[in-house]
């Protein structure tokens, strides 16, 4: 073999290797962050500014009902940051001992509401009136899966209304599937996050708030195992900065 032909092997061998080292560093800026669907909006909104606050990042989001999200990163799931709807199913992940002891923090707050279709709904001022005739299909998440569902059914069954209200009840796969339920006009009233009405404020129409057992706050957490354990630490703090509150705060959510 020719010196030239070496010579030539040898730096493309050499260009392949730095183009290799650089996709596998690419490959490991990416920041995988699993959160309840009623952040979908808000999240996506503040992705650009933390990507551009952190140079060579990339945040990928998978968004579901915060249970399916629970059992993905059981299974496996390569996620780095996990952002719950609701302390019980965060307090799973910490008994399964999926989450990175000491990231664990509350970082919005929210409310649930009843909404209608925004033309053509009813007026209905309170749980009891959903009992009425004209009533005849409420969207709700599921309560084993979602906690939009959860918290629904708690205040219900505190008001004494879950054995009339539950023969109506559609069941969403998560909280934004309630909320297209009641936009499409498909039911008469549904149970959602006040953020996700605003979101469809012109295909749905909140009736009132509905009383909480608890206080609806959202934790979130770096995940024990995850491949950007350096990256969970900043979308953490930066979701928590006045920079990311102010987001979260254009979109309904209150503070932690």
């Amino acid at each position: 073999m020719s010196l030239n032909r070496s010579l030539s092997l040898a730096r493309r061998a050499c260009v392949l290797a730095v183009a290799a080292l650089s996709f596998g560093a690419a490959q490991a800026a990416d920041l995988t962050v699993s959160a309840a669907a009623s952040l979908t909006n808000a999240f996506r909104d503040l992705a650009p500014a933390f990507e551009a606050a952190h140079p060579g990042t990339r945040v990928q989001f998978n968004f579901a009902a915060s249970d399916a999200l629970l059992a993905q990163i059981a299974k496996g799931a390569p996620v780095d940051v996990f952002a719950s709807a609701d302390q019980e199913t965060m307090d799973r992940a910490r008994q399964q001992k999926l989450l990175v002891d000491g990231t664990r923090l509350n970082f919005v707050s929210n409310a649930l509401v009843v909404i209608t279709p925004a033309e053509g709904g009813l007026s209905l001022k309170s749980l009891t009136e959903l009992q009425q005739a004209a009533v005849k299909r409420v969207a709700i998440g599921k309560p084993d899966g979602v906690p939009a569902g959860r918290y629904a059914k708690g205040a219900l069954e505190a008001a004494r209304l879950w054995t009339a209200i539950e023969p109506k009840a559609v069941y969403a796969q998560n909280v934004r599937q309630a909320l297209d339920y009641v936009s499409r006009g498909e039911v008469e009233a549904g149970f959602v996050y006040a953020t996700d009405a605003l979101v469809f404020k012109d295909k749905a129409r909140i009736l009132f708030q509905v009383p909480t057992e608890t206080p609806i706050s959202y934790p979130i957490a770096a995940v024990a195992g995850g491949p950007n354990a350096a990256g969970a630490k900043q979308f953490i703090d930066f979701v928590r900065s006045p920079a990311g509150q102010a987001v979260l705060a254009k979109y309904g959510f209150g503070k932690p």
